[in-house]
Parts: structure tokens; sequence; C-alpha cells
């Protein structure tokens, strides 16, 4: 089979964290080969957002037409997607798509910059949600996109309901925007994983106190991607790529005078101080 091929369309994150370029570490160190349609450009650091620069739509059609023409792409997932007249072009793009797509619904940067144009929430959900196989909200988009408040758990399975009545396929409901044991027990945070068909599962594990958490939801929607591609269930992907975002927030990156980034290469790392070396076959 080789290293299957994983997409990801998403916005350029200058300071290298979050968005294209997040992604596309965390495809490779799954295994995968990357290839990336940019729906935005950012100048962006570990503190804020200063600039948005969006391509047009139809340059976003073009690049998603030549890497879908050329390459056997076996998993793709969307992030930053901006205005709904980019939102509409990746939709039309994906609509024949033969590959599960993961659509992490980002609105807002780690820094509190808007990535979604307010105009464009209804777009998001009208166009994107009845194309996504796993839809990865965290705590606020959850509460934006299905209009009500979570102030408990009956409230997230109602927010989860309302997502899937929209049309995705699967909601992880992730927990890292929630009070630290509010849902699994003291120092824990659970992602909540529900199938259109009722079936859940909940992924539980140790809250890292850090700040350098810049980045965490683009890598956990691309290493899902990737483990999708890589031929896995959806329960096995949400669990593999929320242990590789554990390693890569307990050895994050304390960069910059903000929120630091994940570390993507925390694998290759430990295999480097394991004695080990080169890459996987």
């Amino acid at each position: 089979m080789g290293h299957p091929c994983a997409l990801t369309i998403a916005g350029s994150d200058s300071g290298g964290g979050a968005g294209i370029q997040a992604d596309l570490k965390t495809f490779m160190m799954q295994g995968c080969y990357g290839l990336s349609v940019i729906t935005a450009l950012t100048a962006q650091n570990t503190c804020t957002v200063t600039a948005i620069e969006a391509p047009t739509p139809g340059f976003v059609a073009e690049q998603l037409r030549a890497v879908r023409a050329d390459f056997p792409i076996r998993a793709a997932k969307t992030g930053m997607l901006f205005s709904a007249a980019v939102i509409a072009a990746v939709a039309d793009g994906l609509a024949d798509k033969d590959f599960p797509l993961v659509v992490d619904p980002v609105c807002v940067a780690q820094s509190g910059a808007r990535l979604l144009l307010p105009e464009a929430v209804t777009a998001l959900a009208a166009r994107m949600f009845h194309l996504a196989d796993l839809l990865t909200p965290n705590r606020h988009e959850a509460e934006l996109l299905a209009g009500m408040p979570i102030a408990g758990r009956d409230d997230a399975a109602a927010v989860i309901r309302r997502l899937l009545a929209l049309g995705a396929r699967a909601v992880l409901l992730k927990g890292g925007h929630f009070e630290v044991g509010e849902a699994a027990g003291p120092g824990l945070v659970a992602d909540r994983l529900v199938l259109a068909d009722g079936r859940e599962w909940e992924f539980v594990r140790p809250h890292v106190a850090t700040r350098n958490t810049h980045g965490t939801g683009c890598t956990l929607s691309a290493a899902i991607a990737a483990h999708l591609a890589l031929g896995r269930s959806l329960p096995e992907a949400v669990e593999a790529a929320r242990d590789y975002l554990q390693l890569a927030l307990e050895t994050a990156w304390d960069l910059g005078d903000g929120d630091g980034p994940v570390n993507h290469l925390a694998p290759y790392a430990r295999l480097l101080a394991r004695g080990g070396g080169g890459c996987a076959e």
C-alpha cells in the first residue's frame, strides 16, 4: 500500500503551530503523505493574528481539483475555511468524494482571533456537515453551531444530537475547553464520540497542565484523518490520534510570549532517545 495520501484543506499559520503547517507535520508523523489546499493566509504568532488574506474561492477550488486529479487520497480534513464563498468552493469540490472527511469547524484561534466570518457560520453547517464523516468541535464551537449553551452532561448530549441532525455522521465533542474533571473525574479530560446510529465512546486522558496548547484542534483532527487513511475504524483512529496529541501536549514547545505549540515531533524524539532513528518503511 505504501504511504497513503491525506489531504488538509485549511489556513496557513505563519507561526507554524496550527493550520496547514500542523496538519502536514501530523500527517508525516503518522506515516502519511500530506497534501494541502490553502484557504487563507494568516500573519500569526503565539500571541495574536494580526492579518488574514484569503485567496479567491476559484483558486481554492483549483488547488482542490489539482490534488484530487493526481493523488490517491485516502482521507481528508478541513480546518479554517474563513468565508461562505470558500466553504461553497470546498463543498462543491468534495461533493463526489470517495474517502472519509473530518471537519474541524474552526471558528476562533487560540489567541481569540476570529477565523470564520460571522456570516459563514450558517454556510459551514449547511454545506459541510452532510459531507462530514466526523465533526470535531470544541465546547465553544459546538455551542455556537448548535445554538445552545452546555451547562452539563445532558446539555452536551443535546448539542451532539443537534449537530448530528445537521448531517454529520459522527461528532467528537472535545473536552479541552471544559473544566478539568467536569466530565471524567478529577484531573481528567474526556472527548466524547457519538455516531449517528447512537453508538458512543469516551476517550479519557490525564489533563496536561500547560499553556502551550496552540494547534491542539488542528493536530487532533489531522491525526484522526491520517489514521482513517491508514485504514483504521473511526473509534480506533480517534484513540490513536488522542494518544499522539497527549504526547505532543506533554512535550509541548515553550516558544513565544503566548500559547506555544504542541510538539508534533514528539514520537520521533522519543524514538531517538531510545537509540532508534530513521523512518518507518
